[in-house]
């Protein structure tokens, strides 16, 4: 299991996604700069111990006009080579020093765990809490491989599209990261899905559709 550590994070990730959100193709925010406040998510773990994968949902505004965005992101001890165009930015963390923090739909080790999720071959964790699953997290797929390869990354008005090739196998698979969360959606038809909960603006528990399998 992941150790989370309790410590400082400079800037933090909700400063560093302040400063990223406006510039996604997903993004649905006004003139205003965003101010994303953490609302729910949960981590996987790397196999390897050496990647830390977080998705994070955030919401930016109040009331009515309030937004919740998916941010799966992963933290590295070093830059991830051909991935400059998905950082997110860097940070000083307190026991570990300096971290990468990239947009996950381009990183290839949260994709496999992603894929290994919704196999049933690795379990969502807690967001804050060490060894420690999140029970509001489900996910189902019927897996045509053992594992799966990133091929390309497409973004959508309200999705990322991660192309995958699943190991052993020619047939091609589609995780659609739902980037905009709406209360009870399924997120469409597909061979899988994650859902899971977060929180609303008025503190009231939600629960809809983070990624789907076509």
């Amino acid at each position: 299991m992941a150790v989370i550590h309790h410590t400082t994070m400079q800037p933090t990730k909700l400063e560093l996604l302040t400063a990223w959100l406006p510039g996604r193709a997903w993004y649905a925010g006004g003139a205003d700069a965003p101010s994303p406040a953490k609302a729910g998510g949960f981590r996987l773990d790397d196999p390897a111990g050496e990647v830390g994968i977080e998705f994070m949902a955030v919401t930016d505004g109040t009331g009515p006009d309030a937004v919740t965005y998916l941010v799966p992101m992963t933290y590295r001890g070093a830059p991830l080579e051909g991935a400059e165009h998905a950082l997110i930015g860097t940070s000083e963390h307190g026991v570990l020093g300096t971290r990468w923090i990239y947009d996950g739909t381009h990183d290839p080790v949260l994709v496999a765990e992603l894929y290994a999720l919704l196999a049933g071959r690795a379990e969502a964790q807690h967001q804050s809490v060490d060894d420690t699953t999140d029970p509001t997290v489900a996910a189902s797929l019927d897996p045509a491989g053992t594992g799966a390869e990133l091929v390309r990354v497409t973004e959508g008005p309200d999705h990322t599209a991660v192309e995958v090739r699943e190991t052993g196998t020619d047939a091609p698979l589609t995780l659609r990261i739902r980037r905009v969360l709406r209360p009870g959606a399924d997120g469409g038809p597909g061979r899988g899905r994650v859902t899971a909960e977060w929180l609303l603006p008025d503190g009231a528990t939600a629960r809809g559709t983070y990624a789907v399998a076509d």
